[in-house]
């Protein structure tokens, strides 16, 4: 959710601004958690410029979270990923993390690691330009 120079991330900021409204139809289904690995003051502060209202979010400061799950590169830097846990009676399974982030992306393309949940990927691969070089900001 942080990019290496600590500024929030773009691309995550996007996310989260698309999968906000979602949460709670979401919700009737299934449990969801936002974690990124910064403190809570600041991961609420960054909702709150956002207007997010309806994210779950939790810091995985001081703890392995990121590290165990693949959010986390070899120096440290936050990686995204969507991890899903699955209860089986008193124990929690891992059953799904998103790959893709880890395989070879083909030439001239972005990795699409996330993009089935991402309405903004979903829409610009529909128009006739595509993705283009466009990404996102935190500010227009």
């Amino acid at each position: 959710m942080y990019a290496d120079d600590g500024a929030p991330c773009p691309m995550c900021s996007a996310f989260l601004d698309s999968f906000d409204g979602a949460v709670p139809h979401i919700a009737r289904q299934a449990d969801i958690a936002i974690v990124a690995k910064t403190g809570a003051s600041r991961i609420r502060a960054w909702a709150d410029n956002r207007g997010w209202r309806n994210l779950p979010l939790y810091s995985s400061e001081g703890s392995d979270f990121n590290t165990d799950y693949h959010a986390e590169s070899d120096s440290h830097g936050q990686l995204p990923m969507v991890n899903v846990f699955r209860r089986d009676g008193e124990a929690i399974r891992h059953v799904v993390a998103s790959e893709m982030f880890f395989a070879p992306s083909e030439p001239d393309q972005n990795p699409r690691h996330v993009d089935m949940l991402w309405p903004l990927w979903n829409t610009l691969d529909l128009t006739p330009g595509g993705r283009g070089d466009w990404y996102p900001a935190t500010r227009y």
